[in-house]
């Protein structure tokens, strides 16, 4: 069996719900509950990874906080589309994160790839 990488299994840009740096913290809250996820990539206006927003980045901050200030001096954790279902795994349990963004080699949005996903790919193995 083909080794699953992360073009296999995440969910396309689409579909993926993101930030902008100019949106305001209130945005990021009603985006979450709308779409029932618990964080999102951050993209600037060329549709580069720049960060990841989550409910505990929103949790207390000012609703008129915008983006940009929240996830100052945040060093995205990203992955390309050719990264194994493994080296996923490693990746969101080394750096305790939820989600990875999966990005092209000029850090444009692909698509996310989340524990669940990772945890359904080796379910099948």
């Amino acid at each position: 069996m083909a080794v699953k990488r992360a073009k296999d299994i995440m969910t396309k840009k689409a579909k993926v719900v993101t930030a902008g740096l100019k949106d305001k913290v209130s945005d990021v809250i009603a985006a979450l509950v709308k779409n029932n996820v618990s964080g999102m990539p951050v993209v600037d206006d060329n549709g580069v990874v720049v960060g990841v927003v989550t409910e505990a980045d929103v949790l207390t901050a000012r609703s008129t906080t915008t983006v940009k200030k929240l996830i100052e001096g945040q060093e995205p954790i990203t992955a390309g589309p050719n990264a194994t279902v493994n080296e996923l795994a490693k990746l969101l349990s080394e750096h305790k994160v939820k989600r990875v963004p999966i990005v092209d080699d000029n850090n444009k949005l692909l698509g996310v790839v989340s524990r669940i996903d990772v945890l359904k790919a080796k379910m099948k193995k």
